[in-house]
């Protein structure tokens, strides 16, 4: 018999099949919402700070009005019921849908965030850097905007799943997405980071890609170890001279790309930064 796994709906914890939204709901009709995803490794949030950092500067771009005890110590503890319910304590991704209320474009029932709040089981390869690196090549058909929501993981996620059914068409393991200066931003589901004249590279904020958690730990890692880094501009010809291409995010924290379109790739220095600064996070 297949095991129930239990959800959180507005502090309501119920079995994951049961009907939640109604057809008016806004973020099924508009994207009026965003998302967080998280990782539990034996009982604790990793670097949830950042997580809850990002989630309620999002909760303000996106003009939600917060309820006092909607704070980071209740989504914690709530978070961790959850998983513990689900037996998911030991290795976990944890995703946290905020979405608001009923009603159509101009007028909306309440402006307080509604939330679900799923937990999922990991296997291993989450806390291994990966000894095949990753092919991957340039999605084309959409293009990130660069405006004042282009950072927020936002419900409006069309971009990324025209871009996941190109991978599995090509059958690759991920696609670099472009903005409309046809400047790299980021992938389906990374960040993205070149190696390139023993300088660290990372597209800028101000080019329209996700504000990764992992991003950003890796980026005060980086300062605070001197490690020669620029949050830039990309460009195609950027990959295609780099010495090494590597992604991040908060699941796995570092893979390496081998290969990006006829453009071969090497690692040294992805797996130093895994061995150094991601490593300690999953014991």
């Amino acid at each position: 018999m297949e095991k129930t796994n239990f959800i959180v709906y507005n502090q309501q914890i119920i079995s994951e099949q049961t009907p939640i939204i109604t057809a008016n709901n806004r973020g099924f009709c508009y994207g009026d919402g965003f998302f967080e995803t998280m990782k539990i490794i034996n009982g604790k949030i990793i670097l949830k700070e950042l997580h809850f950092e990002r989630l309620f500067k999002s909760l303000d771009c996106l003009k939600f009005k917060q309820p006092k005890n909607f704070n980071a110590i209740f989504l914690e503890e709530t978070i961790l019921n959850l998983a513990t319910k689900n037996n998911h304590l030991k290795a976990a991704r944890v995703r946290l849908n905020i979405f608001r209320d009923n009603g159509n474009l101009f007028q909306i029932k309440n402006e307080y965030p509604n939330y679900i709040i799923q937990t999922m089981p990991l296997d291993n390869t989450h806390q291994q850097f990966n000894k095949d690196g990753l092919r991957i090549d340039i999605f084309n058909d959409a293009k990130k905007n660069q405006d004042n929501f282009s950072s927020i993981k936002s419900n409006n996620y069309l971009p990324y799943v025209m871009a996941a059914f190109y991978i599995k068409e090509k059958k690759l393991d991920d696609v670099l997405l472009l903005n409309h200066q046809h400047h790299i931003v980021e992938t389906s589901i990374a960040n993205i980071w070149i190696v390139s004249n023993g300088i660290i590279l990372t597209p800028a904020i101000s080019e329209g890609c996700i504000n990764g958690v992992m991003r950003k730990y890796l980026l005060n890692c980086l300062q605070q170890e001197g490690i020669p880094f620029k949050e830039t501009i990309l460009t195609i010809n950027d990959i295609q001279s780099a010495q090494e291409i590597f992604l991040t995010n908060a699941i796995v924290g570092i893979k390496w790309i081998k290969q990006c379109g006829k453009n071969n790739y090497t690692t040294q220095l992805a797996s130093f930064l895994y061995n150094k600064f991601l490593q300690p996070l999953w014991q």
